[in-house]
């Protein structure tokens, strides 16, 4: 089974070591993650340095704080460093984020990630000739393109953003979306994918599985719990992915977090939506629950996330737990 590893600091344990310790564990390839406090860049440069053999990948850099060309060029440095294991792994990220901390308008999210995509595509060609595009929100001009064949992944969640996958991107990671609907919102890619003559089936689905593992299983629960109603409730975009299965639950669990009432939103999550997003239990039950999840739904690369609120214990016992050489 291939699967990926969201690297998650734990203790004092450095992220490096984490991708040097999943590499071990024969994880198919470690993904960094980026919002606030550290680069993902420079610790993707650090992972790549330090590994051989696992692939690399960004989940997600927003396309908002780095200009195209500056992806570009991110990408094809981090191609070069990790001799062609890095996968750039982009999205739109939140206003919140955009407008508070990067001080920029989350304007038109989908078209400018639409246009940041093709962009990075023409910079990266190789072709020698100089980069042309006009677009709605953004350009470029007159520099040639680097050769750089670096595949890109969008994290795509309403309709329209997944369209942007299906049209551009070699891969696909959404969050939230319950696992139950994957098959039924892949339909909006595929559909995409075959207007612009490409095969559907050469995209990769790669979802975020928050996954939790403790001797204890409903300590494991919790820790999930906590971690579908934090992005429930603090993300409108993650609010209506999980509505797609659960209208009533996605509302109330919104409606007590903006009450500042977390017990209770973590509270209102259900048994049904904890088996619907994400995977918790003992070492055996959560390894059961990954495998079923691949065998049962069309996901190609399930990338175990593990939630905040998880001890440095808990932390490690699912990185192990749920490692391939246990599976």
């Amino acid at each position: 089974m291939d699967v990926g590893l969201m690297v998650t600091a734990f203790g004092d344990v450095d992220l490096a070591d984490v991708a040097v310790r999943a590499e071990e564990r024969e994880y198919d390839a470690v993904w960094v993650g980026e919002l606030w406090g550290a680069s993902g860049v420079v610790q993707l440069t650090e992972m790549a340095c330090r590994t051989e053999s696992i692939d690399l990948g960004s989940a997600i850099l927003n396309v908002y704080s780095r200009s195209p060309a500056v992806l570009a060029m991110t990408a094809a440095s981090l191609q070069d460093a990790s001799d062609g294991r890095f996968t750039l792994g982009l999205g739109t990220s939140t206003p919140k984020a955009v407008a508070d901390l990067h001080g920029m308008s989350f304007d038109r999210p989908v078209r400018r990630a639409h246009e940041t995509i093709e962009i990075v595509h023409e910079l990266t060609a190789g072709t020698g000739d100089p980069a042309a595009y006009d677009g709605e929100v953004l350009s470029v001009a007159d520099f040639p393109s680097i050769d750089a064949d670096v595949p890109i992944y969008h994290a795509g969640l309403g309709p329209a953003n997944r369209r942007v996958v299906g049209r551009l991107c070699d891969g696909w990671i959404p969050h939230n979306i319950p696992f139950s609907e994957l098959d039924d919102a892949f339909e909006v890619v595929a559909d995409a994918a075959r207007e612009r003559d490409r095969d559907p089936a050469a995209i990769t689905i790669a979802p975020y599985v928050p996954s939790v593992v403790s001797d204890d299983p409903e300590e494991a629960r919790d820790v999930l719990r906590r971690h579908v109603a934090y992005y429930v409730g603090s993300g409108e975009g993650y609010r209506r992915a999980v509505a797609t299965r659960f209208p009533g639950a996605a509302d109330r669990i919104a409606e007590a977090w903006r009450n500042g009432e977390k017990r209770a939103a973590a509270g209102a999550v259900t048994e049904e939506m904890l088996a619907d997003l994400g995977v918790a239990g003992t070492p055996e039950d959560a390894r059961e629950q990954l495998r079923r999840l691949v065998a049962e739904t069309g996901i190609d690369h399930p990338i175990v996330v593990i939630p905040e609120p998880a001890s440095s214990d808990q932390t490690e016992r699912t990185i192990d737990a749920l490692a391939p050489d246990r599976a």
